[in-house]
């Protein structure tokens, strides 16, 4: 019975710390000194798709959503698909987006989201099922030895 009790004692001494670390409010790390000042912002954006949908996707970035990214002021730097391991070659596209900021990102983002013509576009392309199960998003800044500013 002690050791449950010291147990609980530590749980609730560490508990408010691990809570204040995963809160929105807690300090952010510290960037590293090697990223450029006034980098853009680069997004490094994975998406995995619904069996069988993964051309659809590619169907629809190709047809429409590269023009509406670029609309609001998005710069496509690249897409890419994954050809090993399988089953990332099977459902994963890959692509990277640039922004003049953080700031620029948000706001074109949101406007994006808003847009008529990308619900329209996406609800078509979803009447016989969703495209994407699941995207990863990575915000990047340059650093001091990159080719890529």
């Amino acid at each position: 019975m002690k050791n449950a009790v010291r147990i609980a004692a530590l749980i609730s001494l560490s508990l408010p710390s691990l809570v204040a670390a995963q809160t929105p409010n807690a300090p952010a790390a510290a960037l590293s000194p090697s990223i450029v000042k006034g980098s853009r912002t680069f997004e490094l954006r994975t998406y995995y798709t619904n069996p069988g949908k993964l051309e659809e996707l590619h169907a629809r970035f190709r047809n429409h959503t590269i023009a509406l990214f670029k609309k609001h002021g998005m710069t496509v730097v690249g897409f890419w698909a994954p050809t090993a391991p399988p089953d990332a070659a099977a459902n994963t596209l890959v692509y990277l987006l640039a922004y003049p900021s953080d700031e620029a990102r948000e706001a074109a983002w949101k406007a994006f989201n808003a847009d008529p013509e990308w619900v329209a576009v996406r609800d078509a392309s979803e009447r016989n099922g969703k495209l994407v199960t699941k995207v990863d998003s990575v915000m990047m800044k340059a650093t001091d030895y990159s080719d890529l500013k």
